[in-house]
């Protein structure tokens, strides 16, 4: 109660009303007691007398303080309060952007996003685009940043590390319908995951380097439909397990395959070089190694996926401070004086006085029902 502030202090001076009419209760119950002693010695009886205290002068009592704990409740109470709070999340996507990302043998399935124009997954980079869409709502965004690397036999980084949405939305809708790298090219048909490792390392680095050490917990998530395990890929899981960071990792595509895309070279189109399907136990591998866990698209829900990925990384973020707010604590004063209102009713004795204040009651409710429901 010593550190109890008010959220509107300017309805205090209003307790001026009830305190002046308990002035006047005082002096009524005064006057009551004087009365009932000059009875007693004028009038004779043959049993003693017995008077209440205030008899119905409690009921006004009761209203009054009944009255002043309701302005108190209007001035709204206040108690500081305080809350264990934790870092947010830095969250680093490695996307695969090669060739095999072009595939169509994942399902044909519609992106349900409220306000949006609704979309069709015809490919693996299409349907990693709408499970992007759906990790970012999953994060709060106050104090959780995401980045962005796409890669194939190279690696570019396409969104730093940031607190903004609007620019992972942005990325997702102007590079929905395909990959920024072009088929035409010879490196776009190879799958480098180490690489691609290697540039999550480099974008965290350069955060740190650029705006200090972060305090946030980071973390790989890794879109992909896999490639061979190879030495390289077992070097760069096991330098970024040794800065504990964990790589999540989320296949895409079907163990089935499909035929890869055809390529339109300058003596025209060539047929398909092959097919891709996915490298499920080369993915599961990498998640293991990295202290991760494996997902699949379309195997599970996507937003069963980002929340799982999210509160992963939330119960490695370090406890950063309290948060300091005020505990409202207006109830309680609500509370009791509708419990001394009502116990100033049992206080009345005559029929005129309970009538009056049973049809009051019955007028307060026709008035304020119809509004609270």
């Amino acid at each position: 109660m010593t550190a109890l502030t008010f959220g509107a202090p300017r309805y205090l001076p209003l307790l001026v009303i009830p305190a002046a009419l308990l002035v006047v209760w005082l002096w009524r119950l005064l006057a009551r007691q004087r009365d009932l002693r000059r009875l007693a010695r004028h009038r004779v009886v043959p049993i003693r007398e017995r008077f209440r205290l205030a008899d119905d002068l409690s009921f006004w009592a009761a209203q009054l303080v009944a009255a002043a704990l309701l302005l108190i409740a209007v001035a709204r109470p206040q108690a500081p309060a305080s809350m264990p709070r934790r870092a947010g999340l830095d969250l680093v996507v490695l996307l695969d952007a090669s060739a095999s990302m072009r595939v169509t043998d994942v399902a044909s399935r519609v992106s349900s996003t409220p306000g949006r124009t609704r979309e069709v997954a015809r490919d693996r980079w299409q349907r990693s685009m709408q499970f992007l869409r759906e990790l970012g709502d999953a994060l709060s965004w106050r104090d959780d940043r995401f980045a962005l690397t796409v890669f194939a036999h190279i690696a570019t980084p396409q969104i730093r590390l940031t607190r903004d949405p609007n620019t992972l939305f942005f990325f997702l809708d102007h590079l929905y319908e395909r990959p920024p790298f072009r088929l035409e090219d010879d490196t776009t048909w190879d799958t480098n995951l180490e690489r691609a490792v290697a540039w999550g390392l480099r974008i965290v680095d350069k955060d740190a380097e650029i705006h200090g050490r972060s305090e946030n917990a980071p973390l790989f998530v890794m879109l992909s439909d896999g490639e061979t395990w190879s030495g390289e890929v077992a070097k760069a899981v096991a330098e970024v397990t040794a800065r504990g960071i964990p790589i999540f990792v989320v296949g895409v595509g079907s163990l089935r395959g499909g035929a890869l895309p055809p390529v339109r070279t300058s003596e025209g189109i060539e047929p398909s070089p092959g097919t891709s399907r996915l490298e499920r136990a080369a993915l599961q591998r990498i998640a293991l190694a990295a202290n991760g866990e494996y997902f699949e698209l379309d195997r599970d829900g996507d937003r069963y996926i980002a929340n799982t990925i999210v509160a992963a990384g939330r119960r490695l973020a370090p406890a950063a401070g309290l948060d300091y707010t005020a505990d409202e604590r207006y109830w309680w004063a609500v509370a009791v004086a509708a419990i001394v209102s009502i116990a100033g009713v049992l206080f009345l004795r005559r029929p005129t006085e309970l009538g009056i204040l049973l049809g009051g009651g019955l007028l307060a409710a026709l008035a304020i029902g119809p509004r609270l429901f």
